[in-house]
C-alpha cells in the first residue's frame, strides 16, 4: 500500500511545515530527493530543460560533497538546493542533537556553493516528531509534500506510478520525485510523461 499524501490528521500535527503552496493559478511545485548524483540527476534537469520547468533538489549532504559539479549543474539550470540531512537519517531513530547536528552539516555543505538566510529542509522519509518540528522551523523552512509519487518502489509499475501520480495532482501540489539509482526505472519513465500531461495542460513548473 502505498501512502502518497499524508491524512489531514498528520498534517495538522505539524503546523510548522508545509505541505501545498497557495493555488491561485495553475503552478506545481516539483521536488526531487536524495540527490545529486551523476546517474540520474543531469537526467533529471534534461527533462526540466525541455519544459523551462523549475524544481528544487533536496539533496542528501554527503552526495554534495562527492558531486560537486552536479550541484552546481542544478543551480545553473535555475534550480534551487535545499537540505535532506547530511547521511539521510530519520528523526525517529536518532536522538535530537544528533539529527539537528546532521541537518546543520548538510546545511554548511550547501552553503559552499548556495548561500541562504532561511534554507529549505525536507526531512528524509517525513520523519520527524512535533517537537523536532518546532525546533528546525527555527532555522530551517521546513518542506513536507502533497504528493508523494513512490517511483523508488521497484513493485510500482511506471505506468501505475505515472497514472497515479497525475490523479492526485492538483494546482499548487508540491510533488516528490526521487534522482536516486532505486527510483531510476520509474524516474524515466514517469518524469517525462508527467511534464508533458501538466504542460499541455497550461500548468508551469516553479521551485520553491
Amino acid at each position: 500500500m502505498h501512502l502518497h499524501r499524508m491524512p489531514g490528521l498528520v498534517q495538522r500535527l505539524f503546523p510548522e511545515c508545509i505541505w501545498t503552496m497557495p493555488a491561485t493559478r495553475p503552478l506545481l511545485y516539483l521536488t526531487f530527493d536524495d540527490g545529486p548524483i551523476p546517474e540520474e540527476t543531469p537526467f533529471v534537469l534534461e527533462q526540466l530543460a525541455q519544459f523551462e520547468a523549475q524544481a528544487t533538489f533536496f539533496c542528501v549532504g554527503e552526495n554534495v560533497r562527492r558531486h560537486p559539479e552536479v550541484a552546481r549543474q542544478v543551480l545553473a539550470g535555475g534550480h534551487r538546493l535545499a537540505n535532506h540531512t547530511y547521511h539521510h537519517i530519520s528523526g525517529w531513530s536518532h536522538s535530537r542533537p544528533d539529527y539537528l547536528a546532521d541537518v546543520e552539516q548538510c546545511r554548511q555543505v550547501l552553503a559552499e556553493v548556495q548561500p541562504e538566510a532561511r534554507p529549505l529542509l525536507r526531512p528524509p522519509y517525513g520523519r520527524i516528531t512535533p517537537g523536532l518540528a518546532r525546533q528546525l522551523h527555527q532555522t530551517h523552512q521546513v518542506i513536507m509534500w502533497d504528493v508523494l509519487t513512490c517511483d523508488y518502489d521497484p513493485d510500482f509499475r511506471p505506468e501505475q506510478c505515472l497514472a497515479t501520480a497525475i490523479r492526485l495532482t492538483r494546482p499548487g501540489s508540491i510533488v516528490v520525485f526521487h534522482d536516486s539509482l532505486k527510483a531510476s526505472r520509474n524516474l524515466r519513465y514517469v518524469l517525462p510523461r508527467y511534464l508533458a500531461h501538466f504542460a499541455a495542460l497550461g500548468y508551469q513548473f516553479h521551485k520553491l
